[in-house]
């Protein structure tokens, strides 16, 4: 039976590994025995988490990149498997989120989650999975959301990309699974992490979290043993398959009353006011 012990000593790239579930990938996988290439924006805690794993007998390694940059796959690639380290596990972890009304957001913020969930996501696995189906063996993590098994109103585009994260886990699974490539979505819920501030989620803020040390534990497990999708908490496996029975717009009308809405604004930003065509004279 697959475990953690086939780890041991393979190189594994985590992105977003600078705090939260990032950071406690690495620790677990470094835990197994694995060696880590730790990757995100914020270069001291990047050095920070090195060191702290160097302590402990793991060669460790970091590269500076801002997946919000479409150049940055390739520079993560080019400076790991391009200069001759072999990859064999990639956790696609980075991630961020936006709550508040979509007709007023940041817009900004929007795209940037469409960039880092998903446009980074793909990038960085389509640059990593072809040289695993060449050696015939790798790893794939990419994380997911329990918010990626039905729409969140409030956090909309951020669950949009989840889903589609999800679905490129499993679909991408079953393509390369001849091939002795192994892809597991991890579905976390809420988690102790910086998300809910980068996002501003304060509202969820009182609210029970999982802490992030155990969603590391369950998905590096999960990820050994070829699972396909791992949600790491009670709550969410019953909400998973709950939603599989309601319809979507039910969902929806429940979440948006339970979400802690938003106040609607009182005047929509320019860019959003209606335009007014003028109208056509007629004889």
């Amino acid at each position: 039976m697959a475990s953690t012990r086939e780890f041991n000593g393979r190189w594994a790239l985590v992105t977003g590994a600078s705090a939260g579930i990032g950071a406690a990938l690495a620790r677990e996988l470094a835990a197994q025995g694995a060696k880590l290439i730790l990757t995100a924006r914020r270069q001291e805690r990047l050095e920070a988490l090195a060191s702290e794993l160097a302590a402990q007998g793991t060669e460790a390694r970091i590269v500076v990149a801002d997946l919000n940059d479409p150049a940055a796959p390739e520079l993560i690639y080019s400076a790991t498997e391009g200069a001759g380290l072999t990859v064999d596990i990639l956790v696609n972890n980075a991630g961020l989120g936006q709550y508040g009304f979509f007709a007023q957001n940041n817009i900004d913020q929007e795209l940037s989650q469409v960039r880092v969930n998903c446009e980074a996501v793909v990038r960085l696995t389509r640059l990593f999975v072809p040289r695993m189906v060449e050696r015939r063996r790798g790893w794939v993590l990419v994380v997911a959301s329990t918010a990626s098994f039905q729409p969140v109103p409030y956090i909309t585009t951020y669950a949009a990309t989840k889903a589609f994260d999800r679905f490129l886990a499993l679909g991408l699974a079953a393509e390369v699974a001849r091939f002795g490539v192994k892809v597991t979505a991890l579905c976390p819920g809420p988690t102790e992490s910086e998300f809910l501030d980068v996002a501003h989620g304060t509202v969820f803020a009182g609210r029970s979290r999982q802490p992030a040390r155990d969603v590391a534990r369950l998905g590096v497990a999960a990820l050994a043993r070829g699972r396909r999708t791992v949600i790491p908490y009670f709550g969410g496996r019953f909400t998973a398959l709950l939603v599989r029975f309601l319809p979507a717009g039910l969902i929806t009308h429940y979440i948006e009353k339970a979400a802690g809405r938003p106040e609607a604004p009182v005047q929509l930003p320019p860019s959003s006011q209606a335009i007014v065509l003028p109208t056509r004279k007629t004889s």
